[in-house]
């Protein structure tokens, strides 16, 4: 048995040489490196003194194997630290004469590693099975809280009763856009990116239009100013568009300037559809810039202000989805975020 070579003396995997009884008579420094033992100690016993109890039956088995004159190959188990902690070693042993020649591995990290990313990926699905199940189940008695309302406020003339019922509805149109929220973060967080439909050509202005008259009836002391220069149809997931320019608008008129008017822009521009909303006000702190984009972040909070803090979020994972991106600029002149999806 040679073991004069400068491998033999530093490399960090463990050389040795085991003789039929299950001893090593040879070992490397790295048996000290790894493990603490000295030559003279591993020597002193069987390998298998060494081996976690839950190991040793297989280890008995590989030993076997080996003595029969088969190579064992990336067999895995536990050997002992001085000092009584465990680490894995991943072990090639091949006959060699009236020995059996074996190098092994420390291979703990790696599976610590790999069992931190399973348990993850399990936390993960969990999580967002949970999140569906639970937006499945308020769904529903949520519909019917608000097909009982609507049947409240037909059969009423009393004013007190109508305003309760515009309350209700009012109330359960916003747990359903949360819900909506949620399952859209839990698709883009947890599902590996939100999924939109983006098979049909769609006229995106009429969209704008709306969505851009929806936000004036719901906050009717702004004015929302619209600049179009662009060409019909676009291919795009109109729904999912009409998310985005929804949350923007809401957004830019919470924290605008208040009572001043927001602009809605869009053109095409190197073969790209742009889009602005735009609001004058305070810039936004530096401190609040980095986390924006990021969900549950809600910026500078507003007594009136409503939701998760997922808009924006799920904002730009829309605009990457459609292969774009959502930006932001903001400094004494106004607020911009600016939308970009190259046109297909």
């Amino acid at each position: 048995m040679d073991i004069s070579g400068r491998t033999w003396m530093v490399t960090p995997d463990l050389l040795g040489f085991l003789d039929r009884e299950g001893r090593f008579v040879v070992t490397n420094p790295a048996w000290f490196n790894v493990l603490g033992y000295t030559h003279e100690e591993v020597a002193a016993g069987s390998f298998l003194d060494l081996v976690h109890p839950d190991d040793v039956k297989r280890s008995e088995a590989a030993f076997e194997r080996v003595g029969c004159g088969l190579p064992v190959l990336n067999f895995a188990n536990r050997f002992r630290r001085k000092d009584g902690q465990y680490e894995w070693l991943s072990w090639h042993a091949v006959p060699e004469d009236d020995y059996f020649f074996c190098s092994a591995r420390c291979i703990t990290a790696e599976r610590e590693q790999s069992a931190q990313l399973k348990t993850l990926d399990q936390e993960a699905a969990l999580r967002e099975q949970f999140i569906a199940v639970l937006s499945h189940d308020v769904r529903n008695p949520l519909a019917a809280i608000n097909a009982a309302s609507r049947v409240i406020g037909r059969g009423t003339q009393d004013t007190q009763t109508l305003e309760m019922v515009e309350s209700i509805q009012g109330s359960t149109n916003r747990i359903a856009r949360l819900i909506d929220d949620v399952m859209d973060f839990a698709r883009a967080r947890l599902g590996g990116g939100l999924g939109i439909e983006r098979h049909t050509d769609y006229d995106v202005k009429p969209i704008l239009e709306h969505v851009a008259q929806e936000i004036e009836l719901a906050h009717p002391n702004v004015e929302i100013l619209t600049e179009y220069s662009f060409c019909d149809p676009l291919k795009c997931d109109s729904g999912r568009i009409a998310q985005l320019i929804s949350n923007l608008l809401a957004n830019a008129v919470t924290h605008g300037a208040k009572g001043a008017p927001v602009t809605l822009s869009a053109e095409d521009r190197d073969g790209s559809f742009y889009l602005w909303v735009t609001n004058t006000g305070d810039p936004i702190p530096e401190d609040v810039r980095r986390m924006l984009f990021e969900p549950f972040a809600r910026g500078i909070v507003r007594q009136s202000q409503q939701g998760l803090g997922l808009g924006l979020f799920i904002s730009r994972e829309i605009a990457r989805a459609h292969g774009g991106d959502l930006t932001m600029t903001s400094d004494r002149v106004g607020t911009v975020f600016t939308f970009r999806m190259p046109r297909i």
